[in-house]
């Protein structure tokens, strides 16, 4: 590790960090362990201190609060996820939630580390939207943190609709919410997740009109965004007026979902977060 910056080794720890974090909370998941779990969620703590510690590096060293790169987004990302885990052990049952909702913490944070690096990248060209920008990024990460959230509910949801239609109790399903609380949770944060980034589309779409791109708002990105939205929208409209059962609503859920993964994936293909404002 001589090679590397100190804030790279930060980064390094973190990983190693969160990989305990997961063993003891999978362990627990596997067979009821108090121990584990706090062990669990101990390292969970480290983790989330690592991470800030990481973050004021980067301040600083660029001068600025690191979010305008795909690397500083999923980090981001990431630590939302760990703060909403650590919130969530004051919730009684919540152990499988927090355990796939760190797996998908995990695998972002190391891919994040293969596939990403941390660099500062120039803002002269977006002076006339930079507070747009910041706003877009910021509420774009915390939806996306939010319908997170709101998946994993859907995927326990059906996971024990399943379970409890055929009959097959054991020992998980014991150790689960009932669908009527998981049913609410996934509401609530479907319900947190759309605005929000519903709102960062509208600020992105703002910094397109500001800076006369008028082409960029026929981009992928902001199409399958568009879209996503759409999903999400038709699941509340849906909702209230209860024409389908929570099972289809789970359904829709993992669907908008699938369309939000779509939109972030489309980033490569996307001139708007290639264009550098010039």
């Amino acid at each position: 590790m001589g090679s590397l910056t100190l804030a790279e080794q930060i980064y390094e720890a973190l990983i190693y960090m969160y990989a305990l974090s997961l063993l003891f909370y999978f362990s627990d998941c596997i067979r009821r362990n108090a121990g584990a779990k706090r062990t669990g969620t101990g390292f969970l703590v480290v983790v989330w201190a690592l991470q800030v510690f990481h973050v004021i590096l980067r301040m600083l060293t660029e001068g600025h609060f690191p979010i305008y790169t795909t690397f500083d987004f999923l980090f981001i990302f990431s630590f939302s996820i760990v703060l909403m885990s650590l919130v969530m052990t004051r919730i009684q049952r919540s152990e499988f939630v927090i355990l796939l909702l760190n797996v998908v913490g995990f695998s972002v944070t190391v891919l994040n580390r293969l596939w990403f690096t941390a660099g500062e990248i120039s803002l002269h060209n977006w002076q006339t939207v930079h507070g747009l920008l910041i706003m877009h990024i910021t509420l774009a990460n915390l939806g996306f943190a939010a319908l997170t959230v709101g998946a994993v509910f859907a995927m326990l949801y059906l996971f024990l609709h399943r379970k409890l239609k055929n009959k097959k109790w054991n020992d998980t399903v014991r150790r689960l919410p009932s669908l009527e609380v998981i049913g609410k949770y996934m509401d609530g944060a479907t319900l947190i997740g759309t605005p929000l980034l519903g709102v960062s589309i509208m600020l992105a779409v703002l910094s397109i009109v500001a800076e006369t791109r008028w082409s960029l708002l026929l981009d992928l990105k902001v199409i399958a965004t568009g879209l996503a939205i759409a999903i999400y929208v038709g699941y509340f409209v849906f909702k209230r007026r209860k024409q389908f059962s929570t099972v289809i609503m789970a359904r829709w859920t993992l669907i908008g979902y699938g369309f939000v993964i779509i939109s972030f994936l489309s980033n490569a293909y996307s001139a708007f977060h290639r264009w550098t404002g010039e």
